[in-house]
């Protein structure tokens, strides 16, 4: 199997210094960070004030990895990982939907984000809620029939 490689495009600038630090989910909390985007990569942002919301993808270089089972907070029993949003994983991809509130030059503002001080970006996409949103899906989780 072929290696990846992934070059981060910024770095994520929060109030969460360690693990214990940070929510469960970052759409629960009202905290303000900020992604400062690389120079290298600074103009693919124009335009990026036309989205209220963005996804975000970072890699979360303090998690364990290899992990194939997590135990879900509330739950008795651990699962399959792939099955959880456990940030230990074989590769440990983290995906957050955030509030923009601001774009400063390279850096974002943004709220709802989870990641931890010192985090990795990975890329940045616009949110659709005519693409990303299933609407049978929005009352929480589904376990298929």
């Amino acid at each position: 199997m072929a290696a990846i490689e992934c070059i981060p495009i910024g770095v994520v600038r929060s109030p969460y210094r360690a693990r214990g630090d940070a929510p469960r989910q970052g759409r629960l909390a009202d905290t303000v960070a900020e992604i400062h985007v690389h120079d290298a990569y600074a103009a693919g942002l124009e335009d990026v004030e036309r989205s209220s919301h963005l996804i975000v993808l970072y890699w979360l270089d303090r998690a364990e990895r290899g992990q194939l089972h997590a135990k879900p907070p509330g739950e008795s029993r651990e699962r399959g990982v792939f099955s959880t949003r456990s940030p230990a994983r074989p590769n440990p991809i983290g995906l957050g939907i955030v509030d923009l509130v601001r774009r400063e030059g390279g850096v974002l503002v943004v709220r709802g984000l989870d990641a931890l001080d010192g985090t990795p970006v990975l890329d940045i996409k616009p949110y659709s809620p005519e693409i990303d949103c299933i609407p049978e899906a929005t009352g929480g989780w589904h376990i298929k029939k």
